[in-house]
């Protein structure tokens, strides 16, 4: 098993360029969740996304910001980008109109510094994982890095998409074969039983959902 922060993360954030971006919420929200991962937007994970989202928030893995652009924020609301990728960053910002938030250009495999920043009530990772390379037991230096920015009394939340073990149709499997190929995820063996491993190798109360071929995971108490 090779050391998880030399696994190279670039390709899973590299993907998203500024043409990927426009097109991300109409494949990947839209048509993909819908035919491929059998996990509505709208339904399923925009609501999930509500339900634990605190009044200090760090989103991580940020995409086109559309899960804050719907959340409904307060204005009150403090909120923090985390990305390696800075189009997705800027372009996370600029949509949900909070150009005052914090940006953060960092790789969550390595210890993360954010510049003072008091703890967050919570945390989200949403579609990050599979998109990591490596095992879950090397993704999990992920939880470790960030379960230092989060209060005590703060959850940590998310969702991936689940490996082979998922048993996708038809296309779903071609999706999988041609993300896993490009580095565009590295999921091919994450299973629902690993990621309960690595959420509780950080955290002392850990609860995970499957609805269809996407796992939904609650993470509390920082130990």
């Amino acid at each position: 098993m090779q050391n998880a922060s030399s696994l190279d993360t670039q390709a899973g954030a590299a993907v998203y360029s500024p043409f990927v971006l426009k097109a991300y919420d109409a494949w990947v929200l839209g048509v993909s969740n819908r035919w491929a991962w059998q996990c509505s937007t709208t339904q399923v994970l925009l609501p999930f996304y509500r339900e634990h989202l605190g009044a200090r928030h760090l989103d991580v893995g940020v995409g086109t910001g559309y899960y804050l652009a719907h959340a409904g924020s307060p204005d009150n609301r403090a909120v923090a980008l985390l990305d390696l990728n800075e189009t997705s960053l800027r372009t996370a910002a600029r949509r949900m109109g909070r150009p005052n938030a914090g940006l953060y250009a960092r790789d969550v495999m390595r210890p993360i510094a954010l510049d003072g920043a008091a703890p967050f009530d919570s945390i989200s990772l949403f579609y990050l994982l599979h998109c990591l390379p490596g095992t879950m037991t090397e993704k999990a230096d992920v939880f470790a890095h960030l379960k230092p920015h989060l209060a005590a009394t703060g959850v940590l939340y998310g969702a991936t998409i689940l490996g082979d073990c998922a048993s996708h149709n038809a296309f779903g499997r071609t999706l999988m074969r041609v993300y896993n190929r490009k580095g565009i995820f590295g999921n091919r063996f994450d299973t629902v039983d690993s990621l309960s491993d690595a959420l509780n190798r950080h955290f002392r109360k850990v609860d995970i959902r499957v609805q269809g071929k996407v796992a939904l995971f609650v993470a509390k108490e920082p130990g």
